[in-house]
């Protein structure tokens, strides 16, 4: 079974790969040409099924049996009403980058003179195939500080302390942070979907 990413972040495709080594997985520029996927979705789930059915309306031509496996994630933080939220990507802008980003929520933070927030990280992964589509959620719960540490990470890992740790994400091991990672979650119980499509395909 080939497992197709909907997306060819490098540091996603890093991830899932980690987390998912029973299988063969292919980033997106590995089997297409990447494309622009508007997401206009209101929730993680709308927009993780988004972006899998319109990579898999486009692989399933070349190979019917490829499963598309998309990731939509972000940070809600308290304080700011659960901002940035299904925004998290573009939170500055439409040329933002996870600099910016960053930047952006640090700002926001200190106009209202706070050096932290409580604050969590969701993931929907979304898998589609000949056979359906299917979608579970992970979710990981902390604090996002308004400075940046740490030099192992991406997105707002250098301002995310989980629950129970002293250190931001970037701050952590690889292996912790696969460990306690939200898309980790999500992706153990994604498993299950994938070994039931395993057996068919």
């Amino acid at each position: 079974m080939k497992i197709v990413l909907a997306t060819s972040n490098k540091d996603k495709v890093k991830e899932i790969k980690e987390y998912l080594k029973e299988y063969e997985i292919l980033a997106l520029s590995d089997v297409i040409e990447p494309f622009e996927i508007v997401e206009d979705g209101d929730s993680f789930k709308q927009n993780a099924l988004i972006k899998a059915r319109a990579v898999y309306e486009k692989v399933s031509k070349i190979d019917e049996n490829y499963v598309v496996l998309s990731d939509d994630s972000g940070i809600s933080v308290n304080a700011l009403g659960l901002r940035p939220g299904i925004h998290s990507a573009r939170y500055s802008g439409e040329n933002a980058t996870d600099a910016t980003n960053r930047k952006k929520l640090i700002d926001e933070l200190n106009a209202l003179s706070l050096e932290k927030s409580d604050a969590y990280y969701t993931a929907c992964i979304a898998v589609v195939s000949k056979y359906g589509e299917y979608t579970t959620h992970g979710f990981m719960h902390g604090v996002v500080i308004n400075q940046e540490l740490g030099k192992n990470g991406f997105g707002y890992d250098f301002m995310f302390i989980a629950n129970g740790f002293d250190k931001t994400i970037a701050q952590l091991d690889e292996s912790v942070k696969l460990e306690i990672s939200h898309r980790s979650k999500g992706l153990e119980l994604a498993k299950y979907v994938l070994k039931m499509l395993a057996k068919k395909l």
